[in-house]
């Protein structure tokens, strides 16, 4: 019998997940490592070598690290549901005109519940992963809360702000106290000089080639069909070009555009209804107000009163000083200053300190 219980580890084969098997096993857990098969690349139109965490090599690499350290390794096909639920969303959302968070619902909808799914079944009390970021349970009302991992610039609590209490409870965040060296010194120590100097992919998982838009194209048939070109114009509707179709910009775009009006315009709002895109200034893109949707709460229960906090509205934004409070199903962001590119359907995600106080999608 292990001396701290059965946990069973979610491992993409890339350096993170693997080290945090190994600490796992080496402090006495009985270590089951997993590998979740998300998509499939020829399906997904792409045209070069399958690289990441589904590939063949990553899962491979996984397994044979627990091979080595003696631990069991399975292999869990989810493609359906990350399909259906995951890839369908992120074709919905950009054709409605929003910006989709892919992450976000990976993570709350397909892996921790199949994870935790799986973990019932090989009796595994625990679960675990290799996010830089920490957990903990308070004594005042018994939340389990997520704070940032000790390393800012690898800190991933943003994209798990839509865990729930109930799989918080039976998860664990072993490289939360680490930096990203350290765990790759770790690596090295272990005798994992390739694991170690193994490339990290900041893509999407299922975008081959990075190219969002040829895999929209891909997965919507006919585009050009159904949206074609549209109207770029001007925040007083005057028209000042064509381009390509709405689902192929993003608000705060500069880049790109494909027309030039003598000084740096972005993307300041998306209509579908329309196929309209408008353009403005730096100034326009800015606000100082937003509302969020599809809210998950996980320090406090309820925040019914104004609480400072301050707001992400995106993965790599610094975060800005706000007051939050929930507004029925809503949340409404006040900032203190004004806040550039807010893009509805990216997550924003609320702190209190440390603390991630929870999230949802901007509307």
């Amino acid at each position: 019998m292990s001396k701290h219980g059965r946990i069973l580890v979610a491992m993409s084969g890339g350096v993170d997940s693997s080290v945090a098997a190994v600490m796992l096993h080496e402090q006495g857990y009985e270590v089951i490592g997993l590998t979740m098969k998300t998509w499939d690349y020829a399906s997904a139109g792409g045209s070069s070598k399958e690289t990441g965490c589904c590939s063949l090599d990553s899962i491979n690499d996984a397994r044979a690290l627990a091979v080595a350290y003696g631990f069991p390794h399975y292999i869990l096909d989810i493609r359906d549901e990350f399909g259906d639920f995951v890839i369908d969303n992120f074709v919905d959302e950009y054709m409605a005109g929003r910006t989709p968070n892919p992450c976000v619902l990976c993570n709350t909808h397909i892996k921790w519940e199949a994870l935790l799914k799986r973990a019932d079944k090989l009796d595994c009390e625990f679960i675990a992963t290799g996010h830089y970021a920490n957990i903990r349970q308070q004594e005042e009302n018994n939340r389990y809360v997520i704070s940032k991992g000790r390393d800012e610039n690898k800190d991933q609590s943003y994209v798990l702000w839509g865990v729930s209490q109930k799989n918080l409870a039976r998860t664990h965040f072993p490289l939360g106290n680490f930096t990203k060296a350290e765990i790759r010194q770790m690596a090295l120590d272990m005798g994992q000089f390739d694991l170690a100097t193994k490339s990290e992919s900041y893509e999407i998982c299922f975008v081959p080639d990075n190219d969002y838009r040829a895999f929209l194209r891909h997965k919507v048939g006919d585009m050009d069909a159904r949206v074609g070109q549209g109207s770029f114009v001007l925040t007083d509707g005057t028209v000042v070009g064509q381009h390509q179709g709405y689902p192929f910009y993003t608000i705060g775009q500069r880049k790109g555009l494909g027309i030039a009006l003598g000084k740096p315009m972005f993307v300041t709002r998306i209509d579908p209804t329309t196929n309209t895109v408008v353009l403005g200034t730096e100034e326009e893109l800015q606000k100082r107000e937003a509302w969020v949707r599809n809210l998950n709460l996980i320090k406090y229960e309820n925040i019914n009163q104004p609480l400072q906090a301050v707001t992400k509205i995106r993965y790599k934004d610094a975060g800005t000083e706000s007051t939050i409070v929930q507004m029925g199903d809503n949340m409404k962001v006040d900032f203190t200053h004004a806040v550039a590119g807010i893009a509805p359907g990216q997550s924003a995600v609320f702190y209190e300190g440390s603390d991630l106080l929870g999230g949802g999608f901007l509307i």
